[in-house]
This record gives structure tokens, sequence and C-alpha cells, in this order.
């Protein structure tokens, strides 16, 4: 091992966000490359279970499930004021999350039993590595995240027997769950985020804090999302998941309210923010009128909200995050700007022309977006892995 290596190594498992964050944008720069431009949307290994299936899930627990746990344990200590996770502890994430990618970039079916073993495990572990500084502080202020991270483990339990037991609509169901459960994560994280974010944007000294947060748009939103989710799990054949739907989308809608700030809106880290709710409540309109029986898709919503919401929400995280926890100010590098352009681009390619803007681009549209997703988190990676691998420029991480 070179002297430099061995320098760079321990800072990369100095915190969560250093090693996870990189690890789910290269997943997610690179599984999508090879579905569409090598696998042409099929699986080498393809048996009953549906590629569209395997697909969302590994972008759910895949990617997203990377990014998320990179987030909770860089943002849990900080919230608790514990010692975080680093070295031994962030390298068993990354080993239980691994098996699962590889039976998911080949849709090994064999496979799916032994890679929901360790999903699960990858879920518990976090689960517990968030909840373990809540217990020694004898704190419950964030212990909705513990909730949610079992929610989680849950839904991919219950995706793999689903799969194991050839119930494929079922298995279809708790993937949209699952997506949902990680909508009620963004939103409870974003209620957070947003008051630093904003206060910096309006205030860059730091010297005063301008924005306080609405207190009855703080969880409004993921309440409405969680109503949804039950509503979808237990009465998934009537009206009552449409019209949840629907106040799950105003409710994303109303906390645009927030964004009024004026000019300062104008900055990236803002307008990501701003834009991952806007789409979120776009998703669930969509979602709730395809419900209704209007000439939508409810997977078009389900796009929005998969690749729209979250995928500019996570890449505003990876943007904004990546700053603060190196010891730099929040003035996003052009790499930034590009992956969240990137982002968005990919989300409305992937929608629009089923929402009849651009019918001309269904069919390319599938592989266009694929590749506009992969080209952002190849842009975030450009931009911010020589920030992460090097130490810290402050006496401190955000």
């Amino acid at each position: 091992m070179s002297a430099k290596h061995s320098r760079l190594t321990p800072v990369m498992l100095d915190e969560g966000l250093r090693l996870l964050f990189p690890v789910a944008a290269i997943h997610g720069a690179l599984w999508p490359l090879l579905w569409t431009l090598f696998y042409g949307f099929g699986l080498p290994l393809e048996g009953a279970i549906p590629a569209s299936q395997w697909h969302a899930h590994e972008m759910i627990f895949g990617t997203y499930g990377m990014a998320l746990a990179g987030f909770l344990t860089t943002a849990v200590p900080e919230w608790t004021d514990t010692p975080r996770r680093r070295g031994q502890d962030l390298l068993l994430l990354v080993w239980l999350w691994l098996p699962g990618r590889l039976a998911g970039l080949v849709g090994a079916d064999a496979l799916s039993g032994i890679a929901g073993l360790t999903d699960s495990a990858f879920l518990l572990v976090l689960a517990w590595f968030i909840g373990r500084p809540m217990l020694d502080k004898r704190s419950t202020r964030h212990a909705s995240f513990v909730f949610w991270c079992l929610a989680f483990a849950g839904t991919e339990i219950g995706i793999r027997l689903a799969w194991l037991g050839g119930d494929m609509v079922l298995a279809g169901r708790l993937i949209n769950a699952a997506l949902a459960v990680f909508l009620v994560f963004f939103s409870l994280s974003v209620a957070r985020i947003n008051v630093v974010v904003i206060n910096k944007a309006l205030d860059p000294s730091g010297e005063t804090s301008p924005y306080r947060p609405h207190p009855g748009r703080q969880n409004l939103a993921a309440g409405l999302v969680a109503l949804y989710l039950a509503g979808t799990l237990a009465l998934p054949d009537s009206l009552a998941p449409a019209f949840l739907a629907l106040a799950a989308g105003a409710a994303f809608f109303d906390r645009l309210a927030e964004w009024f700030i004026g000019r300062a809106v104008l900055r990236a880290e803002v307008l990501g923010l701003l834009g991952a709710n806007l789409l979120a409540g776009l998703g669930f309109f969509v979602i709730g009128l395809a419900g209704l029986r209007a000439p939508f898709a409810p997977s078009t919503g389900q796009h929005l909200l998969s690749i729209g919401a979250l995928g500019l929400a996570v890449m505003s995280v990876y943007a904004i995050a990546g700053l603060l926890h190196t010891g730099r100010e929040l003035d996003l590098p052009r790499q930034a700007h590009w992956a969240l352009w990137l982002m968005l681009a990919a989300a409305l390619t992937r929608s629009l022309p089923e929402l009849g803007i651009g019918e001309g681009l269904i069919g390319p549209h599938y592989g266009l977006s694929a590749v506009l997703w992969a080209a952002a988190f190849g842009a975030w990676l450009h931009g911010y892995l020589p920030l992460l691998r090097a130490p810290s420029m402050g006496t401190g991480d955000g």
C-alpha cells in the first residue's frame, strides 16, 4: 500500500458520508447504465421476478438505502452529541449491503433469499447504529428515524418473502410501500436540513438565524405519506389510497411556502430542496388522479417520486453535506450544479412524455432517463470524491 493511500483510507472511514455516499453514488451511476446499455432493460439471469421489480428494488434499497445509511450515521451523532460510527462499523454496513447489489445486478432469483437476509441485516444494523445513541442519551426526540428504519427493513423482508412465494402482485405493492417509507424519511429529514440551508442562504455569516420553520408543516407531509402507505396496504383496491395520495401531495405543495425567502431562493442548494418538494407533490397528485380514473399511469407518479423528488433530495443532501462536513463553505461547485440539473432532467425525461408532453420520446425516454440519472451521480463523484478523501478543512465537521 502506498503512503498516499494509507493516509487517505482512514479519512474515508472517519464518518458515514465520506464512505457511504460515494458507494451509493457508484451504484447509482453504474447499475442503470449496465441495465440499459448492456442488458437492454432485461437481466442476464431473469426468471420469475420481473426485471422492473428488480430495478425498482435496487434503486430504493441499493442506491437510496446506502445514501440513507450515510446520512443517518452522520446526522444522528450530530443531533445527539455522541461519537460517530467509523472504521469497521462503516465497513460492516458495506459488506452487508453488497451481496444484494450483486444479485440485483444480474437478476439472480436463486440468490434472492440470501440477498434478502443480508439486506435485512444491513437495515437492522443501521437501526441499531442510530438507536444506540438515543438509548445512551435517553432521548426520544429523533426516535421516529429508528421506527421508520425498522419499517424499511420490514418492507424488505416482505418483498423477499413475496418473491420466494411467487406473489409478484404483493411484491409490487410492498415495493411501492418501501418507496413511501423512504418519502417519510425525506420529509422528516428536509424538515431539519431546510432550517440550516435557508438560514445560511439568508445570512452566510451564520451570525443570525432569520428563518424559523412553521411548526405545523414539520411533520404534516410525513404523517400524510404514512396514512397513504397504510391505505395502500390495507385497502389496495379501494379509492382510499387515491384520496390519501392527493392529501399527501397537497401537504408537499403547502411546504413550498417555506421557500418564500426572496432572492436567496435562487441559490442552487435551496432550489434543489424546493424542487424535491414540488416533484413530491406532483408525483402524489398523478398517483391520486390515476386512482380516480384519470388518464395517467400510477407508475408515472411513482417515477416523479422516485427519480424526481427523492433523486433531487438525495443529490441536494450529497451536495450540501459534502461541503459542510468537510469544513467548507456552502458554495456549491459546478459539478453539484450539473448533478442537480441532470437529476431533474432524468425525472422530467422519464415522466413528461407519459403525461402528454414530448410524446415523441416515448420508448427512447427510458434509456435517456437512465443515462441522465447515472450522469448526475457521476458529476457529483467527480466534484466531491476529492473533498471526501481529504482531511476536513475546518475544526469541526459541520
